[in-house]
């Protein structure tokens, strides 16, 4: 009974929070269209999520994937303006996004520089980057209606956005856990050192992992421009935090100790569930904030004891 509630007990704190806002609100919360709504709501934090997934698997952080957010809604619009085709506009701000995380990689790797302080700067040369892009401002206008389809309307019957999170998850859960790329990162991030005498080369697979955390945050700042129809450059400030409370929330799920992106989703379901159970019981924002992060630190104190325990 015990192990069974230490390795499915996120899974099922998140059933029972379902439960107590179907209760306090079920003309409201318990409905089959909210429900759908959550998942819409939950793909963009998911994504980014995903991608910091990637780069815990082999040991690290990556502080700049907000900073990646805002820029990549940013340089969308600001290559629309330009009049750049949107789908080669797209691949440019992802192709940008991958150089951004592979420096960032190849400083973690092959500089041994905490990605903490790596990517704390990244990110502040990111948002520089970004603001002059935008000086500043939000940035409207230019933007077709073919573009904003990628992340508006449904497709039988499910939203947009909840495709691109299907896509994307079983896409980074195919190459972290069923592909040797996957358990060379996860053997980097269990023992850097015994994976390098192994053979594994750290530099290269480490950069991998932050490339495609930076490609990820891109995309969302691509999807999130083309939901709301503009670009603000500090767009993504709300990702950092509530991404990786989820990441930690999963490692808690399934694989105990280990980002893994089933885990991921049910951390990233439980934030949406609570923040918009929360809204329709007329929370305020703020004490939204507190549960939050009050939620990271319990994750983070339930591996701990369970480390201990063991």
């Amino acid at each position: 009974m015990t192990g069974i509630v230490r390795q499915y007990g996120t899974l099922i704190a998140l059933v029972a929070i379902v439960i107590v806002f179907s209760i306090a609100s079920p003309g409201a919360f318990g409905t089959a269209s909210n429900l759908i709504n959550i998942t819409q709501q939950m793909t963009l934090l998911s994504i980014v999520a995903i991608g910091a997934t990637v780069v815990m698997a082999v040991g690290e952080f990556d502080l700049s994937t907000a900073a990646v957010v805002s820029f990549g809604g940013i340089f969308v619009v600001y290559l629309l303006k330009l009049d750049v085709p949107a789908p080669l506009a797209c691949l440019l701000v992802l192709a940008v996004a991958a150089v951004f995380g592979a420096v960032s990689g190849y400083i973690v790797a092959k500089f041994e520089v905490l990605s903490f302080i790596a990517t704390l700067a990244a990110g502040t040369i990111i948002g520089g980057i970004t603001f002059w892009l935008s000086d500043g401002a939000t940035l409207f206008g230019n933007i077709p209606a073919g573009f904003r389809d990628i992340a508006r309307g449904h497709a039988f019957g499910i939203p947009t956005l909840t495709w691109w999170l299907i896509g994307t998850a079983v896409v980074i859960w195919l190459l972290l856990d069923k592909v040797e790329l996957g358990r060379r990162l996860y053997a980097i991030g269990g023992n850097r050192e015994a994976s390098k005498l192994a053979g594994v080369r750290i530099v290269p697979n480490t950069m991998v992992a932050f490339i495609v955390s930076a490609i990820l945050a891109a995309l969302v700042g691509i999807l999130l421009t083309g939901r709301i129809g503009s670009a603000n450059p500090t767009g993504g400030g709300g990702y950092l935090l509530t991404a990786y409370a989820a990441v930690f929330l999963g490692m808690t799920a399934f694989r105990e100790g280990e980002a893994n992106v089933p885990g991921t989703l049910v951390g990233a379901a439980i934030i949406a569930v609570i923040g918009n159970g929360l809204t329709i019981l007329g929370v305020s924002t703020f004490l939204q904030d507190i549960i939050t992060g009050t939620i990271i630190l319990a994750a983070v104190l339930v591996r701990r004891i369970g480390k201990q325990a063991h």
